[in-house]
């Protein structure tokens, strides 16, 4: 698709025109090409000294990626008006916390894996403190990615800042769902409402302030916030219960990464708690109160409706 025929279609779906599930991933492409290209500015060449960290970080960041939460942010964003300009680099700053968090869960400490995103996991590839300082780089890069961004006011990426900040560490964010998630290995009585806590934080949390950073970029009313963050929040868990799916489901080659580690770490996971059927039923159900909190936005959602639906229907 051409960037015109495609700025046409893109047009329609941020103003109220019919969303296919095509049309969705060709806007999706875009976002990457964006972020990609942007990404490759921002992080310096693998023959800069230190080389071994920067070819680490590149290792791992530019392996094929689906690039959610850039998406995520781009779709929701642009929805509440915002140009792609202002956008590209929070959602940089995105992709490198949660890059930089896939080097660190992948870690022979952690959830011990030896493929991602279809390559050999970074400690594998360079070595475990090569891994855990490329980590530990992209974390740091990432707020200054925001705090440098000149098309943004002061204020506004101060706030983006600590919203990011919030959603990757604790006690309510990304890092306080890992230790809740390593907690609960081979741990009997993992309820419901347990496992829906860990997934809220560990997967949820940085999925909600995606979303929320494309909208407070956008300038949205407070009461807009909330509603995308009724809606993200949703559709974070949607996420991980499709990924704990496609773990019993799907093969390698779909994946990109190592399909059965879940039940062979005895991971808290939906299936394994509810059944196949019923985690399947307990995903719609995140679908359908994910689009439930657009209903009051005065906003064309159909874009931010058919991720959401493509979500549910992903197969890898």
């Amino acid at each position: 698709m051409t960037r015109a025929s495609f700025e046409e279609r893109a047009a329609a779906l941020l103003n109220g025109g019919e969303v296919s599930a095509e049309m969705v991933r060709a806007y999706a492409a875009r976002v990457r090409t964006l972020v990609e290209s942007k990404l490759d500015e921002l992080v310096p060449a693998e023959t800069v000294n230190p080389d071994s960290i920067h070819a680490a970080i590149r290792w791992s960041l530019f392996a094929p990626a689906k690039r959610f939460r850039p998406v995520l942010l781009f779709a929701v964003g642009e929805t509440f008006g915002a140009d792609e300009d202002d956008l590209v680099r929070t959602a940089c700053a995105f992709e490198m916390i949660h890059t930089y968090s896939l080097v660190h869960d992948d870690l022979p400490a952690m959830d011990d894996d030896d493929l991602r995103r279809g390559r050999p996991t970074c400690h594998v590839k360079f070595g475990e403190a090569t891994a855990i300082l490329a980590g530990d780089a992209l974390q740091a890069l990432a707020f200054q990615t925001i705090a440098e961004d000149d098309a943004l006011d002061a204020g506004l990426r101060v706030r983006l800042v600590a919203d990011l900040a919030r959603a990757a560490g604790t006690p309510e964010g990304m890092v306080a769902g890992q230790a809740h998630d390593l907690g609960a290995e081979a741990r009997t009585g993992i309820g419901g409402e347990e496992l829906e806590l860990i997934h809220r934080r560990k997967t949820g949390a940085l999925i909600c302030a995606a979303a929320r950073a494309g909208a407070r970029v956008a300038g949205a009313s407070e009461a807009e916030l909330e509603a995308v963050g009724r809606y993200a929040t949703d559709l974070g868990l949607l996420f991980q219960i499709t990924d704990d799916l496609l773990d019993v489901t799907a093969s390698a080659e779909d994946l990109g990464k190592t399909p059965g580690k879940d039940a062979r770490s005895q991971k808290a996971t939906y299936p394994a708690l509810y059944g196949l059927e019923a985690a399947r039923e307990r995903a719609r159900q995140m679908y359908e109160r994910a689009c439930a909190a657009l209903d009051s936005v005065e906003r064309p959602t159909a874009l931010l409706r058919a991720v959401a639906r493509l979500i549910l229907e992903r197969r890898a």
